[in-house]
């Protein structure tokens, strides 16, 4: 009895020291999160000029959206994005599977194909512009020809793609290769035993314990494809004739460029949207399978 009421008081210390630890963090979430997205929803509801009174107008910015050419096409860009950019985590599984062995050199290997994710997104939309550079680009030095990739309108888009495939392949790469290290030699080998090679042991016995890392790759690469910025403010701007935007682009170019942040803010409920769908997705997913 006298044991349980000593015991009240520390888990209530305990409780508490908890809550000051947590309420740094639960407030810069709220501030810096929870925050701006309602912010932005109340926002999408008026015309704003960010400097003016707000004017509300209802649904009239969403309205708009549905009768934009451009917020079509930009969404139809994110597809493309979703799809082919989607092709990183199976690429990064193979090459961490290819690095996942103990051979002279390997380290060095392995940081030439992480040394793409350390650069920074701008610098890589500059090498990309020139190696598709019409006039002196090493895309024109290999076919023969200058090609006049990004100011194509119809392959603009797969060629900023390529970029971030660049980027992300490595990034996936990491989160597969940290977590084959730490899967237990003894599972493997009691797969060999029980016959299980190649594939079937790919399948059966590693796949099932990089679940973890293959719900990251993929979470993370949606939410790559979705928010794309950097590589089209760089290397496109968002043309040739907004051929290349995206829905964040789209958005960011409304609110600085127009000065529209009503408008803006209704771009990026609907991205915010979008993004909350597929995570959803793969959180059900990963919870399905896991029970």
């Amino acid at each position: 009895m006298s044991a349980s009421i000593s015991a009240s008081p520390l888990a209530r210390r305990r409780r508490r020291s908890a809550l000051l630890f947590l309420a740094p963090a639960c407030a810069m979430f709220l501030i810096y999160v929870i925050y701006p997205i309602f912010s932005s929803i109340v926002l999408s509801f008026y015309d704003w000029d960010g400097v003016g009174a707000r004017t509300f107008v209802g649904l009239a910015n969403y309205r708009e959206l549905l009768h934009s050419d451009t917020f079509f096409t930009a969404l139809q860009n994110n597809v493309l994005w979703l799809a082919l950019l989607l092709l990183a985590p199976p690429i990064g599984l193979l090459l961490a599977l290819y690095l996942n062995q103990k051979v002279r050199g390997i380290r060095i290997v392995k940081s030439l194909f992480f040394s793409p994710f350390v650069v920074s997104g701008v610098v890589i939309g500059l090498v990309f512009s020139w190696f598709y550079d019409p006039s002196f680009g090493l895309l024109k030095v290999l076919i023969g020809h200058g090609v006049p990739v990004l100011g194509d309108e119809h392959m603009a888009t797969p060629g900023i793609i390529v970029a971030a495939l660049w980027v992300q392949i490595p990034f996936c790469m990491i989160l597969f290769l940290t977590s084959l290290t730490g899967i237990n030699p003894e599972v493997i080998e009691a797969g060999r035993l029980e016959g299980a090679r190649g594939w079937s042991l790919l399948w059966h016995v590693v796949l099932p314990q990089l679940r973890p890392a293959t719900f990251m790759a993929i979470t993370l690469t949606v939410i790559g494809a979705l928010r794309s910025f950097d590589l089209i403010s760089v290397m496109t701007g968002g043309g040739p004739f907004d051929s290349s935007t995206v829905l964040a682009y789209f958005m960011y170019d409304q609110a600085i460029k127009y000065f529209r942040y009503g408008y803006s803010a209704a771009i990026a409920v609907v991205l915010f949207l979008v993004m909350l769908v597929f995570i959803v997705y793969q959180l059900r997913r990963l919870l399905r399978s896991d029970n």
